[in-house]
């Protein structure tokens, strides 16, 4: 098992590409503590995995409010007694609106959870495996970090401000034994892309823009996630493995 032992926070663990890597990470051997707003889901999540016989337990987290990230990453630090790998995964699509349509608080609302959630999870996490000499922190950008597309500004923004952070923190951690990565997603089957399925016309063309010309599924983006946690990816830190099918080359 690539992760046994490990113990893994995953930020927007309930749903998508949070709950497949969940599920991955606890059958490679991982201790998997899911963080979510989603209370309903989170729990029955964690409940699954347990009865699979694996360890995991949940916690509601708002990864906008420092307090609440602060207070899930010591709650896993003490409730598995190490933290070895940060999943910062959660995140929102935010209203489709030219920038000059957007109001503050929309542009607000998606950069705080995409960009500064991330942000509030490496200060809080990364103390404590620079105190165990070891660690393994992965975030969630996007295709779209790298790329533009109309109306998603605040999307685009704070996914390609996640490129750069990574790199930021793996310069700043690379010492202390600590990888920082981040996964490209492009579309992927999660409910992020549930709007987009309404206008079958727009859906036609976006789920088939890429080189495989097919949806990713969430387990496909899992699996890369456990490669960048795991000790095969031992020398690879600050890159953003792209799992989109081609679609930046498209």
């Amino acid at each position: 098992m690539q992760l046994e032992g490990k113990n893994a926070l995953i930020t927007g663990g309930a749903s998508g590409i949070g709950r497949a890597t969940a599920i991955k990470m606890a059958s490679e051997g991982a201790n998997v503590m899911i963080a979510d707003r989603d209370i309903e889901r989170g729990e029955m999540l964690a409940g699954d995995i347990e009865a699979s016989g694996s360890t995991a337990v949940f916690r509601e987290i708002n990864v906008a409010q420092e307090q609440s990230v602060q207070e899930a990453v010591v709650f896993a630090h003490k409730r598995f007694g190490s933290l070895d790998i940060l999943f910062n995964n959660a995140g929102v699509g935010g209203q489709e609106k030219k920038l000059h349509a957007l109001s503050e608080a929309e542009w607000d609302q998606v950069v705080d959870v995409n960009l500064k959630g991330v942000f509030l999870g490496i200060k809080h996490a990364a103390p404590i495996m620079m105190e165990q000499g070891s660690g393994a922190i992965i975030n969630t950008s996007s295709v779209l970090g790298f790329k533009g597309k109309k109306r998603t500004g605040p999307y685009n923004a704070s996914k390609g401000g996640l490129v750069t952070l990574t790199k930021n923190a793996a310069l700043e951690y690379g010492r202390y034994g600590i990888r920082v990565n981040a996964v490209g997603p492009g579309v992927i089957d999660t409910p992020i892309v549930d709007n987009w399925r309404e206008d079958q016309r727009k859906w036609d063309v976006i789920s088939s823009a890429n080189a495989l010309g097919r949806i990713g599924k969430p387990e496909e983006v899992a699996e890369a996630v456990v490669f960048l946690a795991s000790e095969q990816a031992s020398f690879i830190t600050g890159e953003t493995l792209m799992v989109d099918g081609g679609g930046l080359t498209f």
